[in-house]
């Protein structure tokens, strides 16, 4: 266990209750805020993938697309939408609870959209198997409603609420291909007073097969008499950023393509939210896909001409704006501390850290998630139908952090002598994966490295020994990332003196997010008890 501890507590009284007062998580691999008065996008570098976010008060809600990770739905809070943090995560466990059981990678929560109404905050999502759900609370914070199935069918994607004025609410959506056998067109359809069930299948208001292919992930506004739906289209890494508006909810609309790449570095700039602040600033934040990184966060500037919005600045196309890199930070009316979403991890805290995330829903024999210090991991039997790391649940999570860094752990594997072919690794995670890993056979470790290509179909770990192990000892395995997501593994007895390992390994995104650093532990048998992993720490640090 770290002395120096990245985290400070305080205990402090709240409404009775004790509560932990935590000063805020400083990356050292990205920070957008760049203490001048002006910030760097991407603001965040990490896979929120398919953003949407609110502005309530002074304060500021994201969400993202969770796909089949859990816990799901993560929010993400900020003051100046610029330094952003991870409060919770609205959806505990993947739904269908059985479902989700086992690794659904692709699957699961696509694209939400979060709303507050009437004093409630509201989140619907697609699931491109089920159909779009809803969930609802006072506290984005606290715990969330049960998850309702507002709109049952296949490939019912994308969604967003809109309450208009005369009492009537809608639903915008779109269609997955996959399932759907269409996409490319955008519907409404009309929702029920308290916003829990639709009232018909919907009504396509905008094809977009002829000028805007792909479009999808619609947000809903109303802005001087104008309905306006805010769409991606042309595809997740080459698309633009479409606004439609009408008189008319159901049309007909116009089209107005309020960003592109134009002459900027950011390929395929869309799909996110138009927020404002209180002292009358619009705001756009989007995706940018950067393959093994995932969609990362940008944020650009907003003006409305002639009721069109202009994302970004104009340059080549009048009335459509093109990315910035850098630019003057939001007025809110005040300066608030740099933070960054939580990357390192010294396992000092009695819950697992909110960056953490599994491949499927978790059981409570998987982890402790500090004992003296430590994170335990316990040995699970892989799947019946293992072939390799993508298959296992029980793989713990996060996001790449940055374009580049290093990420180390300290951990050891507790083995037992009736067990055979346990392991315990730490892994670059995607369609593509590497690892380290330490193996427990009657009594002996090893560590071994291995890597596998095309995971998610036919692929097959190659495995190369590096060296014996006394048993339960500690170990640090370290991974290196470079510029392309070009990865170098390392492992050290000692924490001082790190040995290479393996080639140079090309991280890939896995399905429709991008790749992860995960941490897992497993047997091949089952017997009445198990062993366990120790983790002493995670750490996110810069390359010098």
């Amino acid at each position: 266990m770290n002395k120096f501890s990245l985290f400070s507590f305080a205990l402090i009284l709240s409404s009775g209750a004790i509560a932990y007062a935590q000063t805020p998580y400083v990356s050292s691999v990205w920070v957008a805020d760049l203490g001048n008065g002006k910030y760097q996008n991407p603001i965040l570098y990490a896979d929120y993938s398919d953003p949407d976010a609110i502005r309530v008060g002074d304060d500021f809600y994201m969400i993202a697309s969770s796909f089949n990770h859990a816990p799901g739905l993560p929010i993400l809070h900020s003051k100046d939408l610029v330094n952003w943090k991870i409060i919770s995560h609205a959806l505990p466990r993947q739904i269908p609870e059985d479902v989700f059981s086992t690794v659904q990678h692709g699957n699961g929560v696509w694209a939400p959209a979060i709303r507050y109404h009437e004093g409630e905050f509201y989140i619907y999502w697609g699931d491109p198997d089920f159909g779009i759900y809803m969930i609802k609370t006072k506290n984005p914070a606290g715990d969330w409603s049960e998850p309702v199935l507002v709109f049952e069918g296949k490939g019912l994607i994308d969604p967003c609420p809109f309450w208009d004025e005369d009492g009537n609410n809608y639903l915008s959506f779109a269609y997955a291909g996959s399932r759907a056998g269409l996409k490319s067109v955008v519907a409404i359809a009309k929702l029920n007073a308290t916003g829990s069930k639709v009232l018909d299948r919907g009504i396509i208001v905008y094809d977009g097969h002829e000028h805007d292919p792909t479009i999808e992930g619609t947000k809903m506004h109303k802005r001087n008499g104008y309905y306006y739906l805010f769409a991606p289209a042309g595809g997740v890494s080459t698309g633009w950023q479409l606004v439609l508006r009408s008189k008319n909810i159901y049309g007909p609309y116009e089209r107005h393509v309020a960003m592109h790449q134009g002459n900027a570095a950011t390929n395929g700039p869309h799909q996110g939210a138009w927020v404002d602040t209180k002292t009358g600033e619009d705001w756009f934040l989007h995706f940018q896909d950067k393959d093994a990184y995932g969609r990362i966060v940008h944020l650009q500037p907003m003006k409305w001409v002639d009721d069109w919005p202009i994302i970004g600045i104009e340059n080549d196309i009048k009335g459509t704006g093109e990315p910035v890199s850098i630019h003057k930070k939001p007025n809110v009316g005040k300066t608030y501390p740099v933070e960054t979403p939580a990357e390192s991890d010294e396992f000092e805290t009695p819950l697992l850290g909110k960056q953490w995330q599994w491949q499927a829903n978790p059981d409570g024999t998987w982890l402790m998630p500090s004992k003296y210090g430590h994170l335990t991991l316990y040995t699970q039997q892989v799947p019946e139908s293992y072939k390799n790391l993508l298959d296992i649940p029980n793989v713990l999570t996060q996001k790449f952090p940055a374009e580049e860094f290093i990420a180390t752990t300290k951990m050891r594997l507790i083995g037992h002598e009736k067990i055979e072919n346990e392991r315990a690794g730490f892994a670059v995670v995607g369609e593509d994966y590497s690892q380290l890993y330490i193996k427990q056979d009657k009594g002996k470790q090893t560590l071994h490295y291995a890597s596998c290509k095309k995971g998610l179909t036919s692929g097959k770990e190659s495995v190369t020994d590096i060296t014996d192990l006394r048993e339960g000892e500690y170990i640090y395995l370290r991974v290196k990332v470079n510029k392309g997501a070009m990865c170098q593994w390392y492992y050290s007895l000692d924490g001082k003196k790190y040995t290479a390992v393996g080639e140079v390994f090309t991280a890939q995104p896995g399905k429709w997010i991008g790749a992860t650093l995960g941490l897992y532990a497993v047997r091949d048998n089952q017997i009445n008890d198990s062993s366990y992993a120790e983790f002493d720490w995670f750490r996110v640090e810069a390359i010098k």
